[in-house]
């Protein structure tokens, strides 16, 4: 293989490699720190379209760790962002949190159940049947199928719960219409990513713990890929994967000095 340009930039996954279940993995705080006293551009991810990224700055910082908002990208952010570029100032049905739904407004976006534009599913903790049958209604009526993204279950105290995707495949089940996923693994989110902080696919690294999501967007969107085995994906599951990342380490403290 030839010979890469050094990393200038980096992305990373959050929950797996900075936090675990609310709790910082270790070498997360060296981490964000070397990076932001180098200087160079970097960007923390998540799937999770509930919290706003000032939400998401607050809640890393009473864990102790550090990232501004401004390096915080959420499915949220890149779904408005999306359709900001495809319909600029469109209207949705919205299913989700704080975080999608301030990231539309953010955009010119109108929130309406009225014949919008789009139908747009996000994650929530109150996925109400009356919402869902809304939504399969106006979808059924000619409003295009947004999801942010296509995880199945997210994590809990208690367990797992069921997750955009899961519900994503319900109203798809009901309407015959399929969603376009906007977050991981869909490459777009990581080149608006990219976009945002002025990097380069060639010189920029993705880090995450999950081979089919943060691994597989990364590789995509021609990235160099480190899989940190602190979260979901498996030792033993990496070879089942027909693409294989980078580098497999077994915590974020492994990449604190490749800044």
């Amino acid at each position: 293989m030839a010979d890469r340009k050094s990393i200038e930039s980096w992305l990373t996954d959050m929950d797996g490699v900075l936090i675990h279940e609310g709790v910082p993995i270790p070498g997360a705080e060296a981490f964000l720190k070397k990076l932001r006293d180098s200087g160079r551009p970097f960007l923390v991810l998540t799937n999770n379209s509930i919290y706003t990224a000032r939400d998401l700055h607050a809640r890393l910082r009473r864990m102790g760790l550090d990232v501004p908002a401004e390096n915080i990208w959420t499915s949220a952010l890149a779904t408005a962002q999306f359709l900001n570029d495809q319909r600029p100032g469109g209207s949705a049905y919205v299913i989700g949190e704080a975080g999608l739904t301030t990231a539309l407004h953010d955009v010119g976006y109108v929130l309406t159940d009225h014949e919008p534009d789009f139908v747009i599913l996000g994650e929530t903790r109150t996925y109400s049947f009356e919402a869902m049958t809304k939504a399969v209604r106006l979808i059924n009526d000619g409003a295009r199928f947004i999801a942010t993204n296509p995880d199945n279950v997210g994590p809990s105290t208690e367990g797992a719960l069921p997750a955009t995707g899961s519900v994503a495949a319900l109203i798809t089940a009901a309407t015959g219409r399929k969603p376009y996923f906007v977050g991981k693994p869909n490459p777009l989110m990581m080149r608006a990513g990219l976009n945002a902080i002025g990097a380069h696919s060639e010189t920029s690294a993705m880090i995450g713990d999950r081979m089919d999501t943060d691994v597989l967007a990364g590789l995509e969107a021609g990235m160099r890929t480190f899989l940190v085995l602190s979260g979901v994906t498996q030792p033993q599951e990496v070879d089942a994967y027909p693409f294989r990342p980078s580098k497999v380490v077994d915590s974020i403290a492994d990449l604190v000095d490749l800044i």
